[in-house]
């Protein structure tokens, strides 16, 4: 009856024991983006303009640096295969840029730069090679969002309901966006708020929702959000300062991000900066500075496995996931 119980839980995956697997990647920049490809393609990205790319599953490493770049922080990347990605930086202003490659970083053309002095790009998205969405802190009123149709050469301001005093989002894994056909979601934070904004139809029209994250600072609210289908969601986050505070740290929907509430179960041991699911195993992960968390139950119950600090979670399509973090760490993940 215990072993069953657990089982119905935790779920069986969980059960089984799940560990990062360290792995060398020759840079010491931090590592803020990652998107795994599958088929043993990795890419990352960082300070200093760094970008890093794996095709036998992090056995070997390539790392460089995008030529005059060296003073960017790429925290984000959307790798489409061995050859190609697109690099998104963050800073104020003109330091936030869009780069890509289609020849495996030998060389990389820029695509876009910040249009507002006083904007800074958040998390960039893709649904497939051609439509993507990039969001960005409030300017005017309004969160930032852009739109692209053909690969992120031309890039088109979308307009959003009017943001509260503070808001703005969270640079911190390239996971405030979420993209499922034609439903958007996008996560926001700062101090007095922590809203998801809502479009099903590829973001001609909004609805903005409230949660219950942790709002009580400017370093606090939602940092990342990500949905299992179209109706089961988690959005996770806290106060980044406070590392190893639960408070807040943690929301679920089921009605595709109409409502949310607050765990009534174990949350993750503190802060968290990023979440995901991996689909294959049916259980959900998410990272952060102080740890690393599982839970088989769909989010409700949380067990740590890792205390090891990572910045951004990505999961392939083959099931595969793979952490990034200070330091140049990387790590996959590994069920056991």
């Amino acid at each position: 009856m215990m072993k069953t119980g657990l089982l119905l839980l935790l779920g069986c995956a969980v059960c089984l024991g799940q560990t990062w697997i360290p792995q060398q990647s020759g840079s010491t920049s931090s590592l803020r983006g990652v998107s795994a490809v599958g088929g043993g393609v990795v890419w990352g990205s960082g300070t200093v303009g760094t970008w890093l790319r794996t095709t036998d599953g992090g056995a070997t490493w390539q790392t460089g640096s995008v030529p005059g770049a060296d003073g960017l922080d790429f925290r984000g990347i959307r790798a489409f295969d061995a050859k190609s990605a697109v690099l998104m930086s963050s800073g104020p202003g003109d330091k936030s840029k869009i780069y890509a490659t289609g020849d495996a970083g030998k060389t990389w053309k820029l695509l876009f730069q910040n249009p507002d002095a006083t904007g800074f790009f958040d998390s960039i998205a893709f649904a497939d090679r051609k439509h993507g969405l990039l969001m960005g802190d409030q300017v005017g009123g309004q969160m930032t969002l852009f739109r692209t149709s053909d690969g992120g050469s031309h890039w088109s301001r979308v307009a959003l309901p009017a943001a509260v005093a503070g808001e703005g989002g969270f640079a911190a894994s390239n996971s405030c966006i979420s993209l499922d056909g034609k439903n958007v979601r996008i996560a926001t934070g700062g101090k007095g708020t922590g809203r998801v904004y809502l479009s099903s139809d590829s973001g001609s029209t909004w609805k903005v929702v409230d949660t219950p994250i942790r709002k009580d600072s400017s370093s606090a609210g939602i940092f990342s959000i990500a949905f299992s289908d179209r109706r089961h969601g988690i959005v996770v986050g806290g106060e980044y300062t406070k590392a190893a505070e639960t408070d807040g740290n943690i929301a679920l929907t089921s009605d595709g991000g109409r409502t949310w509430l607050a765990s009534k179960g174990t949350p993750p041991a503190g802060y968290r900066s990023s979440v995901a699911y991996m689909a294959k195993a049916k259980i959900w992960i998410t990272t952060g500075t102080s740890g690393s968390d599982i839970s088989g139950d769909g989010g409700a119950n949380w067990r740590t496995f890792d205390s090891k600090a990572y910045n951004a979670i990505s999961v392939a399509p083959d099931g595969s996931a793979w952490a990034v973090g200070p330091k140049g760490s990387i790590a996959s993940f590994q069920l056991r």
